[in-house]
């Protein structure tokens, strides 16, 4: 039987391997940090969470009840709530927990927090990703046309329709679509949902109009963005130099100007994201989208309290991962970042 001895890197291979290692380490450091960092930003969350219950003006056991206050309901609310422990106890309790994925008890329904969250997390998930898609779809096209044709009628005709649609209110758009293709029209639903699960047609026919409200006016903002960002990387020099070349315009644009505006379009793309997955209330009650947004509009409405904080800390916890995601895509986009 013959040994093979391991192949001994050349000096040539030793430093490409090097900086692989360096890359790799700066990349694991990079993450631990933002990790490091969303877990301070998520504490002090559950801080703000627990503080509502005590910082409301009310007693929040006695508003909870309603007209079906008894003092008997009333003591034994307040103990399976852990109401009538000290402060602090209540808070590392709480923190002890949400850790574990028990977020308590609504008031209202009796039913657990996380249950009533996690039932909904699907159709505010679902609405989000057909909205971002649709904005990050308006957004490339259009910021890169104007971007590209910078001053010509094109450009001033995509500058006022972003305008337009950043001043206009969600509940507005929302409306506006409903009139037209649903009432008018009549080609789509103007409420109601369907798991993608059960019958991904009728749910497509259900999101179309509320993720197009959420996209028209998410992909509003990101054009700005985009196309401030497609005219400060088409002024480099690097540029220039690829047009000096003679290389077609296709590949200058795609491969030397967007591919390099990558980040700030990232960037905004991630901010709209959680912008949307913790804040579609309004479009949710126009639609009767049965999401996170309609749970939270009602357990404020009910004053449940167990619900809010729950529904506070999960958009949190959401918004921090998308943030998490975005920085995982920065340094795999750009070496600088990793190794900086």
């Amino acid at each position: 039987m013959t040994v093979t001895e391991p192949a001994t890197p050349t000096p040539a291979d030793a430093p490409a391997k090097g900086r692989r290692e360096v890359r790799g380490a700066g990349l694991l450091r990079f993450l631990r940090t933002r990790l490091i960092y969303s877990v301070i930003v998520l504490f002090g969350v559950s801080i703000l969470a627990f503080s509502i219950v005590h910082l409301v003006p009310g007693d929040p056991v006695r508003i909870a009840l309603g007209t079906r206050y008894t003092p008997e309901a009333y003591d034994a609310l307040r103990q399976a709530s852990g109401l009538d422990r000290p402060l602090l106890l209540q808070y590392f309790q709480y923190v002890g927990h949400a850790v574990t994925g028990d977020l308590g008890v609504s008031f209202r329904s009796g039913q657990p927090v996380t249950t009533a969250l996690l039932s909904r997390l699907p159709a505010t998930i679902s609405l989000a990703v057909v909205g971002i898609v649709i904005g990050l779809a308006i957004s490339l096209v259009a910021g890169v046309w104007a971007a590209m044709h910078e001053g010509g009628v094109g450009d001033g005709l995509i500058r006022l329709a972003s305008q337009f649609g950043v001043s206009v209110p969600d509940f507005w758009m929302g409306l506006l679509l409903i009139s037209l293709f649903s009432a008018k029209l009549g080609w789509l639903p103007s409420s109601g949902y369907t798991a993608i699960t059960d019958d991904p047609l009728d749910w497509l026919r259900h999101v179309i109009l509320p993720g197009a409200t959420v996209g028209l006016v998410a992909g509003a903002i990101m054009t700005r963005y985009v196309r401030s960002a497609v005219l400060d990387v088409r002024s480099m020099s690097y540029v220039r130099t690829a047009k000096s070349k003679g290389l077609p315009p296709r590949i200058v644009t795609f491969r030397h100007i967007v591919r390099n505006a990558l980040i700030p379009i990232v960037t905004i793309t991630g901010i709209q994201l959680a912008t949307i997955l913790g804040g579609v209330l309004v479009v949710e009650v126009v639609f009767a989208w049965p999401g996170l947004g309609n749970l939270v509009y009602t357990a404020v409405q009910n004053r449940d309290y167990p619900l809010i904080q729950g529904s506070i800390l999960l958009i949190a916890a959401m918004f921090l991962l998308v943030n998490f995601i975005v920085d995982v895509i920065y340094a795999l986009v750009d070496p600088r970042i990793r190794l900086s």
